[in-house]
């Protein structure tokens, strides 16, 4: 990869992404600083999870992304793996496979081709299950897992990567309360201390606000609005994108988003 030092870890010029036929992102600009947390937010159908899989080159648009100065094209499979970990909505999950060796599937980046894990592997694993309280899960089926586990052991492969680049595609969605928060403490924790970049997507504004630096609204694939939390999570921004009945209060951490129902109309 180029000296980038100065360069962001995402920078998206005119992203265009069509499927099938049908235009999903129709000119998406966007810039992620190094050690800076995005959330892409909008309603269903909006382009979210098209982005974060166009960042992580699994849609072609090698010529409008740049990761940390580099265009997408120029990164063979392995250099992007150790520089981009994406925790998808519904990753596929090979059959009969125990967590431990899943896990280690993130680390393949850096196992020579017919090599095997090294003991320092072995290690980054056990950390980070033991980080997402999954020890005593090493030989558990993933099928046999809750769904909350298994969000849980998805990012664990992630995180095992040791990528710079973070992409979450709704990573608290299987989650109850408890774990959503341990997860993106974690998540946050890493950020802070290791220089980690983050890109989400969530659907859950109020914790999206919680943790975000910065919020993208995405509407018929298209940028809306972009800025801090409180700039974006306004009610007429919602109302209007979201065709949502509700009401904003400041909270300790980011703004809070309540739902209410509609006022009725007296018969």
């Amino acid at each position: 990869m180029s000296d980038s030092s100065a360069a962001p870890a995402v920078d998206l010029r005119d992203l265009r992404i069509s499927l099938d036929g049908t235009p999903i992102l129709a000119g998406v600009d966007l810039t992620v600083a190094t050690g800076e947390w995005v959330t892409v937010i909008g309603p269903n159908g909006a382009g979210k999870s098209t982005l974060l899989r166009a960042v992580g080159g699994l849609l072609p648009a090698p010529d409008a992304v740049r990761l940390f100065g580099t265009p997408l094209g120029e990164l063979r499979r392995r250099e992007r793996a150790r520089v981009v970990a994406t925790v998808a909505q519904s990753p596929v999950v090979p059959p009969g496979m125990a967590v431990l060796d899943y896990v280690l599937l993130g680390r393949n980046p850096y196992i020579p081709p017919l090599g095997r894990e090294s003991a320092a592997d072995l290690a980054v694993v056990h950390e980070v299950l033991d980080r997402l309280d999954l020890t005593g899960f090493h030989a558990r089926e993933l099928a046999t897992l809750s769904g909350g586990e298994r969000q849980r052991v998805f990012l664990a492969r992630a995180l095992a990567q040791g990528a710079t680049l973070l992409l979450l595609d709704e990573p608290t969605s299987a989650l109850d309360i408890g774990h959503q928060q341990e997860v993106l403490e974690l998540v946050d924790q890493l950020r802070r201390t290791h220089g980690l970049t983050v890109l989400a997507t969530m659907h859950d504004l109020s914790i999206a606000g919680e943790y975000a630096d910065r919020m993208v609204l995405l509407a018929d694939g298209r940028v809306v609005a972009s800025g801090p939390p409180d700039e974006v999570l306004t009610e007429d921004l919602l109302a209007r994108h979201y065709r949502a009945h509700v009401r904003v209060i400041p909270g300790p951490h980011g703004p809070l988003v309540l739902p209410t129902r509609p006022t009725l109309k007296s018969r």
